[in-house]
C-alpha cells in the first residue's frame, strides 16, 4: 500500500535518529530520490520510525545531531482551496502550491533534497494517524535567492486507503530533508550532515465521498392536468465496500426548468428514505425539465441529477 499510517512519532533528534534504521540496503555512498520510487522512499522511511519507536532500538552517542533548515512554508493552497473528492476506485490527483522561504543558495530540486506537503488526520503532524501524499516530488522553480514556488500534487486511491471515517477536515504540514550527499537508506548516517524542517498548521482541506442523483419523471407524456409522478436516488461512495450506497435522511430540492428557460426554479424539498430513494407527485402544467438538487454536506459534495423533459399536452 501506498499510503502512510503512523505511530505516535518520536520527537526531535529521536525522530530523525529513528531514520537510521535500514529499510534497505543502498550502494555507494551517494544519494539521488530518484533511484527510488517516492512512494517506497516514504514507506521506507515511516517503517524505519516505527522499527526505532521501541526503547531499545535508539542510542544518542551513535547519531550525532542534525541541524534546522532554515526553511519555512506558506502560500499552502491544496487543489485549488475545493474539497476533494473520491469515488469508489479511480485514483484521485489534486494540485497543491506553496511558496518555501530559505536561506540563500540552497536548491530544493536537488537529488538529495527532499520536500514535500502532505495532508494528515490525528492530533498535529508529528502525531498524525494517517497522511496522503503525491506519487512524485514537486518541482520548486526559485523567484529569488531565498524564495521558490512549488507545485506537488495529493494523490487518493480510495480502494486501498480510505475508511468512510475519512470524509472530513483534514490538516495540511509540510517537510523538507537535506541528506547532502547521504544515503537515508543507508546502514550508518552521520546526521550532524543532515538538515531538516517541518511545519504544521499549513492549512485544512475536505475529503469527501463522490455522490450521485439520478431523477425519472413519468408519465411522459402526459395530459395537462394530470399527476406527474417523479422518482429518484442519491447515493454516495462506500469506501469500505467499494459500492455506492444510498444517502439516507437527505433533504433534496425538486426543481422545474420550463423548456425554453436556463433557470431552475424549487417545487419542494422532499427527504431521502431509508435506501436513499426519492419519491413525489406534482401536477402537470407545461412543458420542461424535472431535476433533483442536492445542496451537499461537510462529507458528500453538492450534486444535481440531470434533467429529465416531460412533454405536457
Amino acid at each position: 500500500m501506498r499510503i502512510r499510517a503512523t505511530v505516535a512519532a518520536v520527537s526531535g533528534a529521536l525522530a530523525l535518529s529513528a531514520l537510521a534504521v535500514p529499510a534497505a540496503q543502498a550502494d555507494g555512498s551517494s544519494y539521488d530520490k530518484s533511484s527510488h520510487g517516492k512512494g517506497d522512499l516514504v514507506e521506507a522511511v515511516q517503517s524505519a520510525r516505527q522499527a526505532a519507536s521501541g526503547p531499545s532500538a535508539y542510542t544518542a552517542a551513535d547519531t550525532g545531531v542534525p541541524y534546522a533548515l532554515d526553511l519555512s512554508f506558506s502560500n499552502v493552497k491544496v487543489n485549488n482551496g475545493k474539497p476533494i473528492v473520491a469515488g469508489i476506485s479511480n485514483q484521485v490527483t489534486v494540485p497543491v502550491t506553496y511558496t518555501v522561504t530559505h536561506e540563500a543558495g540552497m536548491d530544493l530540486n536537488a537529488p538529495d533534497f527532499m520536500i514535500d506537503v502532505e495532508i494528515y488526520r490525528g492530533t498535529s503532524y508529528e502525531n498524525a494517524t494517517k497522511v496522503l501524499f503525491g506519487d512524485d516530488w514537486p518541482v520548486c522553480t526559485p523567484v529569488s535567492s531565498t524564495k521558490d514556488t512549488c507545485k506537488g500534487t495529493i494523490d487518493v486511491y480510495p480502494d486501498v486507503e480510505l475508511v468512510n471515517a475519512d470524509a472530513a477536515t483534514w490538516k495540511v504540514g509540510g517537510y523538507a530533508y537535506d541528506w547532502n550527499d547521504q544515503d537515508p537508506l543507508a546502514e550508518e548516517i552521520d546526521w550532524n550532515q543532515v538538515g531538516f524542517a517541518y511545519q504544521d498548521g499549513l492549512g485544512t482541506t475536505k475529503l469527501q465521498r463522490y455522490s450521485k442523483l439520478t431523477v425519472n419523471a413519468s408519465p411522459e407524456p402526459v395530459k395537462k392536468g394530470r399527476t406527474i409522478t417523479v422518482t429518484g436516488k442519491l447515493s454516495r461512495a462506500n469506501w469500505e465496500t467499494h459500492k455506492y450506497a444510498g444517502y439516507t435522511g437527505q433533504p433534496v430540492k425538486l426543481q422545474f426548468r420550463k423548456k425554453g428557460s436556463d433557470t431552475y426554479t424549487t417545487l419542494k424539498t422532499v427527504t431521502t428514505n431509508s435506501t436513499g430513494e426519492l419519491k413525489t407527485t406534482v401536477t402537470a402544467s407545461t412543458d420542461g425539465y424535472f431535476r433533483y438538487s442536492f445542496a451537499g454536506t461537510a462529507t458528500t459534495p453538492a450534486v444535481n441529477a440531470t434533467g429529465d423533459f416531460v412533454d405536457v399536452q
